[in-house]
């Protein structure tokens, strides 16, 4: 049982689904643009109406074509949306007035048990009235006159999910537990990991979370560059008994920079990156029959540069020829190619069969728990002297370097601040030793590490 009332928005394309939904979670999550058909995958998020809170997906807009082609593949999305939620936003296009689609759609909404709210879009100005009086022919209690785009019509939207709400919640609060008083927990969890899959097109990642979390959540084909969203599902893996929580973000293929010219494909890439922002650990999945190639390696790049723990993933492992070649060559490229972080973990993996993906999860776990580790003072000045002990910074001009301590400033990811006296002068190469000898010293392999300079102030300059 989800934790709020869940409210799916159908309709046929172009008619502002996601307009609607980026209105209601505050932020502009779904892409939008003039061009139908953006939507593709459901996208979930959490909903907010004057004081209302509840669960809002976007879906696909609703075409009539066979289930085999990928319009009929989205129509069996939205289909689950509807059935899954607690009620169903049905939303015409007020200027276009009702079509034969619209009419279509509304006999396949009659015949479902999912509440029905008709909300007519665009219906600001006297454009929209005529669509406004012919949307009562629809067959449901009266519509609601919207403009997703400009705010109008909120509260009689309001009015509408109201009553569906509220129910659900005290439903909600009656099955909960009391709580426990006196009870705390000490070792609070991080919260659930949130794990992005990135690559190029049709590298599988949507197969791959669809056989993680056992549904076909995520539409999948042969076609490339299906998913244009980033989209957010959650899931609990189970291992030994416990219940792990994640938070799996699926992410459109990101193709060379020169062969990315449309509008909409900029859009996606740039949903992809936002979602590596967001994520702790990001896998980028490859194509095992396809092998590396130099756009794996800007995508890693552009991770490690963000400073999130990365885990690379050969997919399509079942049928992948001589693999023990390809994983040795992959593992040398990568070391190669990324040589400012050492220890990245490869494995393989196939989306297929689910071969691997309980290795991928703990190791992502695993990597998580490097990425949050905090070092003691105490152990980390410890380590500190012994290295610069061992090997002392050079004396450029004659003039000695001279570093003194160090401290960890933060986690996610990992980062440092030496202090001492011209650290402005100390060569590259003495850098990488500390930060190498971090990673083996100290436990952080495999994960980005940061590690900044400052001067100390002497007293007597001036």
């Amino acid at each position: 049982m989800s934790r709020f009332a869940t409210i799916a928005i159908v309709g046929r394309p172009n008619v502002g689904k996601s307009t609607l939904f980026n209105r209601l979670v505050g932020k502009r999550l779904a892409l939008v643009d003039d061009q139908p058909g953006v939507t593709r995958d459901r996208r979930e998020g959490d909903g907010h109406l004057l004081g209302l809170d509840f669960r809002i997906v976007d879906t696909a807009g609703f075409e009539d074509y066979d289930a085999a082609t990928l319009p009929g593949r989205m129509r069996v999305q939205t289909e689950k949306a509807v059935r899954e939620a607690d009620a169903a936003l049905f939303m015409i296009d007020g200027r276009a007035g009702v079509t034969p689609l619209d009419e279509e759609i509304a006999r396949w909404l009659r015949s479902e048990d999912t509440p029905i709210i008709l909300v007519v879009n665009k219906a600001e100005g006297k454009q929209g009235e005529n669509g406004l009086m012919e949307s009562y022919s629809l067959g449901f209690d009266n519509p609601i006159a919207l403009s997703a785009e400009h705010g109008e019509g909120v509260v009689d939207l309001f009015d509408a999910l109201r009553p569906i709400v509220e129910a659900y919640d005290a439903a909600e609060a009656e099955a909960l537990p009391p709580p426990v008083e006196g009870e705390e927990d000490e070792d609070a969890p991080l919260g659930p990991m949130k794990l992005a899959i990135v690559g190029r097109p049709n590298a599988g990642k949507s197969t791959l979370i669809n056989r993680m979390i056992g549904e076909d959540r995520l539409i999948t084909g042969p076609e490339a560059g299906i998913t244009r969203d980033s989209i957010r599902v959650d899931w609990q893996w189970e291992k030994d008994g416990e219940v792990h929580e994640i938070q799996l973000f699926d992410t459109a293929g990101m193709r060379k920079r020169a062969k990315v010219v449309e509008k909409l494909e900029k859009l996606s890439v740039a949903d992809a990156l936002h979602a590596v922002d967001f994520a702790e650990v990001v896998v980028l999945l490859l194509d095992a029959t396809k092998g590396l190639e130099a756009q794996d390696l800007h995508i890693a790049d552009r991770v490690l540069q963000e400073g999130r723990a990365l885990i690379v993933a050969l997919n399509k492992w079942d049928v992948a020829e001589d693999p023990s070649a390809l994983f040795n060559g992959v593992r040398t490229a990568l070391e190669d190619g990324l040589s400012q972080v050492k220890g990245v973990p490869v494995l393989s993996i196939s989306g297929a069969t689910g071969k691997g993906i309980d290795t991928l999860v703990r190791v992502a776990f695993e990597q998580r728990a490097i990425w949050t580790n905090r070092v003691s003072t105490a152990k980390l000045n410890r380590w500190f002297e012994n290295a610069v002990e061992n090997n002392p910074p050079p004396a450029p001009g004659g003039k000695r370097i001279k570093l003194r301590y160090i401290t960890q400033a933060r986690t996610r990811p990992p980062t440092f601040v030496v202090f001492g006296t011209r650290t402005d002068s100390l060569p590259g190469s003495y850098t990488r030793y500390l930060v190498n000898g971090m990673r083996k010293e100290l436990g952080f392999q495999g994960v980005p590490v940061r590690l900044n300079f400052r001067n100390s102030r002497n007293p007597y300059d001036e």
